[in-house]
C-alpha cells in the first residue's frame, strides 16, 4: 500500500513538471511569432510594394556628385644660361673663385671631364659627382697666389743680412728639420706618415775632441755618413709630429753630453784595448822619430819646419786610414801609404 502511494506521488510530480515545461515552450513560440511578424512589417514598410523574400543588396559604393575643382597651374621659371657663357676673357678669376669650394660646372669655363665609361668618352662636367668629390685648387692659381702674397707682404720683416745664400744659411743654422704634409681625398685629413720627423746636421759643427768624437761615432752607428759628414736621426715613435721633434732634439742633446762623459774604466784601457789605431800612441811613431833623428842630426824634433810637419801629417793620415779601414779591400789606401812613406824617407 505504501509502495502504491509512493508511485502515485512521483507520477503526479512528473505530470506537473511536464505541464510547466510545455507551457514554457508555448510561450517561447508565441514570442518568436510576434518578433517575426514585427520584422516582416518593418521590411514591408521599408520596401513598399517591391518587397520580396530575398536578401537586401548592400550598396558599398555610393555615387555622389562633386563639383570639379580647377587644377592648379604650375609656374614655369625661366632658367638663365650658364655663367660661363657670360664671362669675359679678361675677367679677374680671383673674384669668380676666391676661396676653396666644391666644383660647380656652370662657373668653370673649361671642358673638364672626370670618370670612366667603357663604351663612350669620360662624362662631362655637368651632373658629374666625381668632380664634386675630389678637392680642387682652382682658388690657388698664380694670380691668386700673387695677390695673397701682396696682401701679407706688409706683415713680413726684412730678410736678415748674412743669409743671402744656402751655404751661409747652412753655416749659421746647421740643423735641418725635415717633415712631410699629405693632401688626399679621404674621410679624415690626418695621415700617419705626417708624424715622422728627420733631423740632419754635419758632425763637424759639434765641438768635440778626439775622445768625444770617437765615442759619439760609436753611439751613432749607421746614422752617420762618413762621406757627407751628416748625422741623420729619424723619429716616429710618438703619435704627434711635435712630440717626435722634441724626442729627436732630446736624442741629439743626450748624444752630445754622453760623448763628453769620461768614465773611470776608460782610464784603464791599454793600447791593445783601443777600438781604433792612433799613430801617436803606437810604437810606429817612436820608430819614425828615432829614424829621422838618426838620419838628420841637425833636425830639431821639438820645432819641425813646415815641410816636415806636412810630411808627418800625410804619413799619419795614410797609416791610420790603412789600419782603421782594414776590412775595406781598397788598393788605393796601400798606394797612398806607400807614397807617404817614400816622401817621408827620401
Amino acid at each position: 500500500m505504501a509502495m502504491l502511494s509512493f508511485l502515485i506521488k512521483n507520477l503526479t510530480e512528473t505530470m506537473v513538471n511536464s505541464h510547466i515545461t510545455l507551457n514554457r515552450i508555448i510561450q517561447q513560440r508565441q514570442i518568436l511569432n510576434t518578433v517575426s511578424k514585427k520584422m516582416m512589417e518593418t521590411n514591408t514598410k521599408d520596401s513598399g510594394d517591391n518587397y520580396t523574400d530575398e536578401f537586401r543588396v548592400l550598396d558599398l559604393k555610393k555615387i555622389t556628385t562633386r563639383e570639379k575643382r580647377p587644377q592648379r597651374q604650375r609656374m614655369k621659371f625661366e632658367v638663365p644660361p650658364p655663367r660661363t657663357t657670360l664671362m669675359k676673357e679678361d675677367q679677374d678669376w680671383t673674384n669668380v673663385w676666391p676661396g676653396p669650394r666644391t666644383f660647380h660646372p656652370a662657373v668653370v669655363p673649361l671642358p673638364i671631364r672626370q670618370g670612366h665609361n667603357k663604351k663612350k668618352a669620360a662624362p662631362g662636367k655637368y651632373a658629374n659627382a666625381e668632380l664634386m668629390k675630389i678637392p680642387n685648387f682652382l682658388h690657388l692659381t698664380p694670380p691668386a697666389i700673387e695677390k695673397h702674397c701682396k696682401a701679407i707682404k706688409k706683415y713680413c720683416t726684412q730678410w736678415p743680412t748674412g743669409l743671402e745664400t744656402d751655404d751661409k744659411c747652412a753655416q749659421h743654422f746647421p740643423v735641418e728639420v725635415i717633415t712631410s704634409d699629405y693632401c688626399h681625398s679621404s674621410p679624415t685629413i690626418r695621415d700617419p706618415l705626417a708624424r715622422i720627423v728627420t733631423i740632419k746636421f754635419p758632425l763637424s759643427k759639434l765641438p768635440l775632441d778626439k775622445h768625444a768624437k770617437d765615442k759619439i761615432l760609436r753611439l751613432l752607428g749607421n746614422h752617420y755618413d762618413e762621406k757627407s759628414d751628416l748625422v741623420t736621426i729619424t723619429t716616429d715613435r710618438c703619435p704627434l709630429r711635435q712630440q717626435n721633434y722634441e724626442y729627436a732634439m732630446y736624442l741629439l742633446t743626450a748624444l752630445f753630453h754622453e760623448s763628453w762623459r769620461f768614465e773611470s774604466w776608460e782610464k784603464e784601457k791599454s793600447l791593445d784595448d783601443m777600438e781604433y789605431y792612433e799613430w801617436e800612441t803606437n810604437q810606429s811613431y817612436q820608430n819614425v822619430i828615432s829614424l829621422l833623428s838618426q838620419t838628420y842630426s841637425d833636425l830639431d824634433m821639438n820645432s819641425l819646419p813646415e815641410e816636415w810637419t806636412h810630411k808627418l801629417k800625410e804619413y799619419k793620415a795614410a797609416i791610420e786610414l790603412l789600419f782603421n779601414n782594414s776590412r775595406d779591400e781598397d788598393v788605393s789606401k796601400i798606394d797612398q801609404y806607400k807614397a807617404a812613406s817614400i816622401k817621408l824617407l827620401f
